[in-house]
């Protein structure tokens, strides 16, 4: 065994078991890092997890960081990665290649009694081609604040994360390949595991939870056996889960057609040195360059498979997991063209339309409801069911709540405008919060502090959330009224019924 090989063992296992953080100095596998402290949380940005996926990094399993000398200082977030935002958005930070930082919030006073802190570390979204843990929005000292420690962190998106070619395939042999995006996912779980004693947290008690793509990352990382482990709790939050990925052989075929557009010669060493916005090219959320850029992958080594069928064969450990969708994820798009949404969704839909728009009631309520149930609410309840029936505890929510300000006739909750509620920052999300809409965002961010630290949501002065049971489903209603209500909804039963009654 080399040196450096026993070096980074011996630190690794000192780090697991280091007594609990000392202020803003804190101690990781790189050296020592300086954060910052305000309002009684330490926070500590731009983190390296792992070695900056350029060059030769480039479609490579994450490497391990460097190490520096002296003190790092941990006070600005590192850049995003490579992406394209949309028309009149603004990165959150300047995209680079070198991207694959993370970010810690602690309470000052964490591991103080010598009790580790349950860790809550959060995934981004985007659709696997946007979004950043440096979002306003996703700050994490209101969580930290109710006795957590919250992580964040980048990982590889577009055609930089998730990018499949037959000599990339080659160059990898037994390990996994194409979905370089996920990789990054895992090693920030690991170094999550190795290095969050330092910061007062415990990595006996994760808690893996994301919204959208984030949500998605979430349950398809459940049912792998790569990140089995890794933590104990989860919550797929508008995570979908139906969706139909390619295999490795159509995202090699698509990997090989952008080779040839952008004209790599030479193989991986060809594409390797393509510049940075080359790769970016324009992928978007809405343009997907489908013909030259995958998405994720069903690689058959990270991800084996469909979701839901995973689910239902019990391939996901049986850990407590909460699942749920806004009420109305995509109220911001005009009602003309909902229906036109994700095609390949709406297939088995179509074919049975009579009994789907029968429980609707109209083809007007139809026309309204059908792109968010589809794509996003109905996913949550499959999943719910399934991962229930596997024996596991589960809860299913709907959030439906909407800032005061922004309330407007047959609109409900839109996709990701939960997310300043999750981590109560309604201060970034725009309009000046009303009292209500501070009270709700004090509510989510209770329940997520429940959950992360036992769990279960349930306790103290936190409404009843029954368990999801197939035999009387119910789920937390979030709204201006958060109740308890029934889960057995007559169009998610008949949209599910037509989803698994065709092939």
């Amino acid at each position: 065994m080399k040196g450096s090989t026993i070096i980074a063992l011996v630190t690794a296992l000192l780090l697991t078991t280091a007594p609990a953080a000392a202020g803003t100095h804190v101690a990781v596998e790189g050296g020592r890092i300086e954060g910052v402290q305000a309002g009684g949380v330490n926070a500590f940005r731009g983190i390296p997890y792992a070695a900056p996926p350029v060059g030769g990094l480039r479609w490579r399993p994450p490497a391990p960081p460097a190490t520096w000398d002296g003190v790092r200082k941990a006070d600005r977030f590192g850049p995003d990665c490579m992406q394209n935002p949309l028309p009149g958005a603004k990165p959150a930070q300047p995209p680079a290649e070198d991207c694959l930082y993370l970010n810690v919030w602690a309470p000052d006073t964490a591991g103080a009694d010598g009790r580790p802190l349950p860790v809550l570390v959060w995934v981004p979204g985007g659709g696997f081609v946007t979004d950043s843990a440096a979002n306003p929005v996703m700050d994490g000292a209101g969580l930290a604040g109710r006795g957590l420690v919250v992580v964040t962190f980048n990982y590889r998106l577009g055609r930089f994360g998730f990018f499949a070619h037959p000599d990339l395939t080659a160059e990898s042999g037994d390990g996994p390949t194409g979905n370089w995006g996920f990789m990054d996912q895992i090693a920030a779980l690991h170094w999550v595991q190795r290095n969050i004693a330092a910061f007062g947290g415990d990595p006996a008690n994760i808690t893996f939870i994301g919204e959208s793509a984030g949500g998605e990352s979430v349950a398809r990382l459940m049912a792998s056996s790569s990140a089995r482990g890794l933590f104990q709790k989860a919550a797929v939050i508008s995570g979908g889960g139906r969706d139909a990925w390619p295999g490795l052989a159509a995202a090699e075929a698509r990997g090989v057609a952008f080779a040839k557009a952008a004209g790599a010669a030479d193989g991986v060493a060809g594409l390797r040195a393509l510049p940075a916005d080359k790769v970016r090219g324009g992928i978007t959320l809405l343009d997907k360059e489908e013909k030259t850029y995958s998405g994720p992958i069903t690689d058959g080594r990270i991800i084996d498979g469909e979701l839901m069928a995973r689910f239902a064969a019990g391939a996901q450990p049986a850990v407590p997991l909460i699942v749920g969708a806004n009420d109305d994820e995509f109220s911001f798009v005009p009602g003309l063209f909902r229906m036109f949404l994700n095609g390949p969704h709406l297939k088995a839909v179509e074919i049975n339309k009579d009994a789907v728009q029968a429980a609707y009631g109209s083809a007007g309520a139809m026309r309204r409801s059908i792109a968010s149930d589809v794509v996003f609410v109905e996913p949550s309840v499959a999943l719910a069911r399934r991962h229930a029936a596997a024996g596991a505890p589960t809860w299913l929510y709907r959030f439906g709540y909407v800032a005061e300000a922004k309330r407007e006739k047959d609109s409900g909750a839109g996709h990701a405008t939960d997310m300043p509620y999750h981590f109560e920052t309604l201060g970034h999300a725009g309009d000046e919060p009303a009292p209500a809409d501070r009270a709700t965002a004090r509510l989510m961010a209770d329940l997520w502090a429940r959950f992360a630290k036992t769990g279960d949501p349930n306790g103290g002065d936190l409404p009843a959330w029954p368990r999801y049971d197939a035999a009387r489903p119910q789920m937390l209603s979030i709204g201006v009224e958060t109740k308890a209500v029934s889960a057995a909804e007559p169009v998610i039963t008949a949209i599910t019924a037509a989803r698994e009654a065709t092939p």
